[in-house]
């Protein structure tokens, strides 16, 4: 489940297609947001397992304790109406608390199992063994990071041959997946860049970045689940003190982001029926 530069304005006037600062932040916060009530609700669930298993060694007791009374003629009268009531009560509470339990690890698995299925997807498709493509999971977030050397002529935004060979296996998967949305950041090295109508390395990562969204979108990935992201020289990979590493710090991310909202009010609402219940 589980940290954004966002675009200039000379960016925002060369390239329509850019997401908005405000947006690009706005997403930001959303993940960060759905990620901190993911960790609240962590806590909580632990908080009811202790409460649940406190609850089920005194409700055992009770049960002893009744079998014990119930064996003896002689202290029948003791187990009162009242106090087997209690205990009928509290073995009601623990069930009732159980369903809370699981409805709430479902909410907080459900992302994980979503991200991992998808993983593995993307792993089988797009070619795991390629050194030049990375999948990983950050955070409960899909990471496709792809060598600009499979993606771009030096110091061009057209899409190379090979790179639309790699996109068709990307937009495959993504068109699977439509609870999905995608970012696609490009990155550069630190050379500095200018070439008509292009200004420097921000509209250089941004014009890469709309190229690859074109592509996936002509592949039919729908372009409303489709951000496009440029972060320029700023977000290294390692230091750009050689051609190598600079080689490895220009690459495009593409950034699968399930649509935060659903697991948002999916938790927010098992954290709320917790917490009106006082578990």
């Amino acid at each position: 489940m589980k940290k954004i530069l966002l675009l200039g304005a000379t960016a925002m006037l060369v390239l329509s297609s850019c997401v908005s600062k405000k947006q690009y932040t706005d997403l930001q916060a959303k993940q960060k947001e759905t990620q901190d009530l993911l960790n609240s609700a962590t806590v909580k669930l632990n908080s009811c397992l202790e409460e649940r298993a406190s609850a089920t060694a005194r409700a055992k007791a009770l049960e002893e304790q009744v079998a014990d009374l119930r064996k003896s003629n002689d202290n029948l009268q003791i187990l009162s109406a009242k106090g087997a009531s209690n205990v009928e009560k509290t073995l009601e509470s623990i069930k009732e608390k159980d369903l809370k339990i699981t409805r709430l690890q479902d909410a907080i698995t459900k992302k994980d199992s979503v991200t991992l299925a998808l993983v593995t997807s993307f792993k089988r498709e797009v070619g795991i063994n390629d050194p030049d493509i990375e999948v990983n999971v950050e955070k409960g977030v899909v990471f496709i990071s792809i060598s600009d050397k499979l993606l771009f002529q030096s110091g061009s935004y057209n899409v190379t041959s090979r790179a639309k060979e790699v996109l068709a296996k990307v937009a495959k998967v993504v068109k699977a997946k439509p609870d999905f949305e995608c970012m696609v950041e490009g990155h550069t090295d630190n050379v500095p860049y200018r070439k008509e109508p292009l200004l420097d390395n921000w509209d250089l990562s941004v014009k890469r970045s709309t190229s690859i969204i074109r592509v996936l979108e002509e592949l039919g990935v729908n372009p409303g689940r489709l951000i496009a992201a440029g972060r320029s020289s700023y977000v290294p990979l390692v230091d750009n003190d050689t051609a190598e590493n600079r080689a490895t710090n220009r690459r495009t991310r593409i950034v699968v982001l399930p649509k935060l909202d659903q697991f948002y009010e999916l938790v927010e609402k098992e954290m709320k029926n917790l917490e009106a219940t006082g578990n």
